[in-house]
């Protein structure tokens, strides 16, 4: 036996011949499933431990985040009516909802704080799964995910305030708006998840591309409708009617898809000059090496 045609196979294997690029640490490439689910429930209790040690701290810096929170409904200066003057006055009308408030915030900023150990908890668990290529791009969606929705989140921080001034100007003359802090935390959570979803399309888009569901080919064709929806989407999700708002989701939204059709477009004519590493798969998923043996056993029966 020469030294590349591997080590021994099995009993009962005579003629069966395994590409080298198949050869793996691991030749079945599998994990008994309570191995998987002790693995999970590590990585669980990890991501767990992280976000409590996170929400301790958040629960102590409570007040310095509740500032920052309440920072767009001061530029307000909404009327107290228990003192007569224009001021930033939030209230509560429930006997626990002060308890509630710190602990969602909390929560929150510790879920935030320990984004980096969760992260790498999650991609630990997903990582030996995946293809060399494929954990290439899994570094590329996790690197742009959190900051595009931090660039939404940043920009529906600012455009908080033009939609708080247009609710409360709708109210009656003679009506005192009482705001309570859990309907002005509800509406900035909305906003921040709203604003930063909307910042991940173009990743979706790539997404599909790299799944081969959209070619650039279909997506020149739906440009405009996507664009279409992306302004319909801002003017329904932004609660103020003027152009301002609506522009800061729609405006940046629009330039990350059109990043995202340079991007298909590149990775189209990419695929069209090489031969697609993946066109070995057969229909099940395998490397493609049912030919390959089916042809050395007919050999060995030979």
């Amino acid at each position: 036996m020469s030294a590349q045609d591997g080590p021994p196979q099995p009993a009962g294997s005579r003629g069966l011949r395994i590409p080298r690029t198949a050869r793996m640490v691991n030749p079945d490439g599998r994990m008994p499933l309570m191995e998987h689910l002790r693995e999970l429930r590590t990585r669980v209790f990890k991501a767990v431990l992280a976000m409590t040690a996170g929400a301790i701290i958040g629960w102590f810096i409570y007040s310095h985040v509740w500032h920052f929170i309440e920072a767009p409904y001061c530029r307000l200066n909404i009327y107290n009516p228990i003192t007569h003057t224009k001021s930033c006055t939030l209230f509560v009308n429930g006997l626990f909802d002060s308890l509630f408030l710190r602990l969602k915030i909390a929560i929150a900023t510790g879920i935030i704080i320990s984004s980096p150990v969760w992260l790498y908890q999650l991609w630990a668990f997903l990582a030996p799964g995946l293809y060399s290529r494929e954990r290439r791009w899994a570094y590329f969606f996790g690197g742009s995910a959190v900051p595009l929705f931090a660039l939404g989140g940043g920009i529906a921080y600012f455009a908080m305030t033009k939609g708080l001034r247009f609710l409360i100007d709708l109210v009656p003359k003679g009506v005192i708006p009482l705001i309570t802090i859990n309907t002005y935390l509800g509406y900035a959570m909305a906003m921040l998840l709203i604003f930063g979803l909307a910042f991940e399309l173009p990743l979706v888009l790539i997404l599909l591309n790299l799944a081969r569901i959209l070619t650039h080919q279909r997506f020149a064709k739906w440009r405009r409708m996507i664009i279409f929806m992306v302004f319909a989407f801002a003017a329904v999700c932004t609660p103020s009617p003027d152009p301002i708002s609506m522009l800061l989701l729609a405006l940046p939204c629009v330039l990350l898809v059109e990043l995202a059709e340079i991007f298909i477009w590149a990775n189209d004519r990419r695929r069209a000059r090489r031969p697609d590493p993946y066109a070995s798969l057969d229909p099940d998923g395998s490397l493609g090496l049912g030919d390959d043996i089916d042809e050395n056993l007919g050999a060995g029966r030979n």
